[in-house]
């Protein structure tokens, strides 16, 4: 499949990250971007990535143009967006009206308005959208929902997601640093920053993962840094629509923290643990047993063994892996898609764009809830 990339230039973090996930399989090739605002580090991008000039464009508006105008088999046959979140709808948008399916990072859209208007327009032309909220892509949170689907926790009580980071507690934008500037800018993050950037990755793995959906909400957001624009650190007390309650805490002032997303679920006969600072293993426990389940040992569920790469136990998988899962099934349902075939149902798990709606809504009922006296808040789509 060949993918086109908007953003991901010189300095990108994110946008690496996209390209070597998208490559892991070699089921896609990156033929063409616009890698920058600025159409000179575009080119100058284009030139590391060993791309041919007059596939290197300046503006995302001159890429899909182009693009559409070359023959089938020789033009990209989707687009992968890792811009900032603010220019994340317009390239989407553009690039579903003219035939091109997407790619997308998280969140979808800079707002839920224009969340809502991505879900017409996938829709309407019918085309695959893929939402990167990539740690769904780890084999063993696959194997957790397959548990939690299986009856085996029972009904669900309890779901407790943390995401912890420690790499803000400094005004690091003040610096020149570039990721911290835009993730701590409300005109190019959104309405919410340590929450929309991670705390929406703690709330997706808890709605895969369950199943379930949250229904209402109680938040208190914080910004701890002094000449902080947005939010830093947030707590949730969260209501599903099975009657379960959770918590949710994001954070990214813990001091000493890296990238320690988790969580627990809790059933009336069991329960879960999963951390992604150690993916390969899943915990499923209750009061009279506690059994151990490890990546590539033992019986997973077929879910869990399609997203895993090396047979032999053992050899440890990660984040590029999880991530070049979500990029694996978009290309294999694509594929089959272009053929006329019915895609296996085991490729089409990846999260799309309801789920980027689901993202931008919890966003938006934090903010409400947050600066409500009432506190519990309706989670509205």
């Amino acid at each position: 499949m060949r993918m086109g990339m908007v953003g991901g230039g010189r300095g990108s973090f994110i946008g690496a990250i996209h390209r070597m996930a998208a490559a892991i399989d070699g089921q896609i090739e990156l033929v063409c971007g616009a890698f920058s605002s600025n159409p000179e580090n575009s080119k100058a991008s284009g030139q590391d990535f060993f791309l041919p000039e007059n596939r290197v464009y300046g503006s995302f508006e001159e890429m899909i143009r182009k693009e559409k105008e070359l023959p089938e088999g020789e033009r990209m046959d989707f687009v992968s967006i890792v811009t900032p979140n603010h220019m994340h709808f317009p390239p989407a948008k553009m690039a579903l009206e003219n035939g091109f399916h997407v790619v997308c990072d998280k969140p979808m859209t800079l707002n839920l308005e224009e969340a809502r208007e991505m879900v017409k327009t996938v829709e309407r032309t019918g085309l695959l959208f893929c939402l990167t909220h990539n740690y769904t892509g780890y084999p063993m949170v696959k194997e957790a929902r397959e548990i939690v689907r299986s009856g085996k926790l029972g009904k669900i009580r309890k779901v407790v997601a943390e995401y912890p980071q420690g790499w803000l507690s400094t005004f690091l934008e003040g610096t020149g640093n570039k990721q911290a500037a835009w993730r701590t800018d409300p005109a190019r993050s959104g309405a919410a920053g340590c929450m929309g950037d991670i705390g929406t990755h703690a709330e997706n793995l808890a709605e895969y993962i369950t199943g379930l959906k949250i229904s209402e909400l109680c938040a208190d957001l914080t910004t701890f840094v002094e000449g902080r624009q947005l939010d830093d650190d947030g707590n949730v007390l969260l209501r599903f629509d099975n009657g379960a309650k959770g918590v949710l805490h994001a954070s990214q002032i813990a001091q000493g923290e890296e990238n320690d997303l988790n969580i627990r679920i809790y059933g009336e006969q069991g329960g879960l643990e999963w951390r992604q600072m150690e993916p390969n293993t899943l915990i499923h426990k209750s009061q009279t047993f506690r059994h151990v389940l490890r990546t590539g040992v033992g019986e997973l569920s077929e879910a869990a063994r399609a997203h895993f790469r090396i047979p032999p136990p053992g050899h440890p998988e990660g984040y590029l892996e999880a991530f070049g899962n979500l990029y694996r099934n978009f290309a294999l349902t694509l594929r089959s898609r272009l053929k006329g075939e019915t895609p296996d149902p085991l490729y089409t798990d990846f999260p799309g764009v309801h789920d980027g709606v689901r993202g931008l809504a919890f966003i938006e009922t934090l903010i409400r809830s947050n600066n409500s006296d009432r506190k519990w808040t309706k989670f509205v789509e």
